[in-house]
């Protein structure tokens, strides 16, 4: 995949790193030349420029790239100048920092496809999620093997575990599932609890919205995220 990290705070830089080292091809973009000769040697490519201009901005393969993530820490205008750009450029997904609720606002009438807070996630968790689509959280296990959290697109809808067969069709075992219970809180509001099926039978019925325990090698669940885009 091909990626376009705007930004090379800690956070960019941190995520523009794990990416390559994913092995996926990565352009970080900053106006600093001090932080693009910096990480020249661990990125695939580093390019200083304003990306608040738009001139400098349709330099960049904008239209080639998987994401554009805009990963600008502290200057709401740059922030939202950026995003705004690439919505303009037309580019297939845009990933947003948000620095404060209203910052997200903004960006989210702008048209952002993803909402990223640094301060609740971290740059390797992140990379997942944009690498494996439908995946919410993944945990490492052994090299090249994980456990993930993915959430049922509506195709499994009404499908038996069974007849899915997640063993034989994606070469993944599923764990279990975990569904959120509506529950009353001590002043009678009501609130989503996840909770847990306990160990799975072929007769478990799926549904848009599970999210299902699985675990596997990356290649499997790479292949099984790519089939949602």
């Amino acid at each position: 995949m091909k990626f376009i990290i705007i930004g090379l705070g800690n956070f960019g830089s941190a995520l523009a790193i794990q990416l390559t080292h994913m092995g996926h091809e990565v352009i970080g973009v900053d106006g600093r030349e001090v932080k693009t000769e910096t990480f020249k040697e661990v990125i695939t490519q580093t390019i200083c420029l304003d990306c608040t201009n738009e001139l400098a901005m349709k330099t960049l393969p904008l239209r080639e790239c998987d994401y554009a993530v805009v990963a600008i820490g502290e200057d709401f205008g740059a922030s939202v100048m950026t995003t705004a750009l690439l919505k303009k450029a037309g580019v297939k997904r845009i990933v947003s920092r948000a620095i404060d609720v209203l910052h997200q606002t903004v960006i989210e009438t702008i048209g952002v496809d993803l909402v990223m807070q640094p301060e609740k996630e971290s740059a390797v968790q992140l990379a997942n999620r944009l690498v494996f689509s439908g995946i919410r959280n993944s945990f490492p296990v052994a090299s090249g093997f994980r456990i993930v959290e993915y959430q049922l697109p509506g195709r499994f809808t009404g499908l038996k575990l069974k007849e899915v067969n997640f063993i034989r069709t994606y070469g993944l075992q599923p764990i279990t599932i975990i569904r959120n219970k509506e529950e009353k809180s001590l002043f009678s509001k009501p609130k989503q609890v996840p909770e847990t099926s306990g160990l799975l039978s072929g007769e478990e019925v799926l549904a848009a919205g599970d999210i299902l325990l699985l675990f596997g090698s990356d290649k499997a669940i790479a292949d099984l995220a790519g089939r949602d885009e």
